[in-house]
């Protein structure tokens, strides 16, 4: 179990600082489909996610493995999540600690600690599963990437990104400084 490095304060001033993640589950006639996310505190931005009918470790492990592979240097980013045992387990402290980064973890009975990443995951599931009754676990897996990756990270404008999206900003972190002529 790790300590809780984030203490409730939800902000980064850099990509790849602070992560959050968090698992939410869709029902689907086939059965249950679970999207663990993790998104860059800095952007808002879904840097990762992975989409299972099961409930496991590499679950967790892949929703931060695909963004590590992506991202440029990430040691020293806190990986902060609840309490659930895909986030305590080995796989994912291995992982952790293969790239360098940090741990954290809510508090026990402190519901807020992620309240960040749960938001997200609320509006995931308004967007995309509470729409309609799916027949297939492929139909609500494409139809939440197509709404991470198209609506959320490129239309949803967000306030506390000064209303720009998240693509927007992480643009505008990452361009090169220009010098004033």
């Amino acid at each position: 179990m790790f300590d809780d490095h984030v203490q409730r304060v939800f902000r980064a001033y850099a990509p790849n600082r602070l992560w959050l993640t968090d698992t939410t589950k869709h029902w689907t006639r086939e059965g249950k489909l679970y999207c663990c996310a993790t998104k860059d505190v800095c952007s808002n931005r879904i840097v990762g996610y992975s989409i299972s009918d099961r409930m496991t470790a590499n679950l967790t492990v892949d929703a931060v493995h695909n963004p590590v592979a992506r991202r440029d240097e990430v040691a020293g980013c806190i990986l902060h999540a609840e309490l659930g045992s895909q986030f305590r387990s080995r796989a994912v402290a291995g992982e952790l600690r293969r790239h360098d980064m940090v741990g954290s973890m809510d508090r026990v009975g402190a519901v807020g600690d992620n309240a960040a990443m749960e938001s997200f995951c609320s509006l995931l599931q308004t967007n995309v599963p509470n729409q309609q009754r799916w027949a297939t676990r492929q139909e609500p897996r494409m139809a939440g990437v197509a709404w991470i990756e198209r609506k959320y990270h490129r239309q949803r404008a967000q306030d506390a990104l000064g209303w720009l999206t998240p693509i927007e900003s992480e643009a505008k972190l990452t361009e090169p400084l220009t010098l004033a002529a």
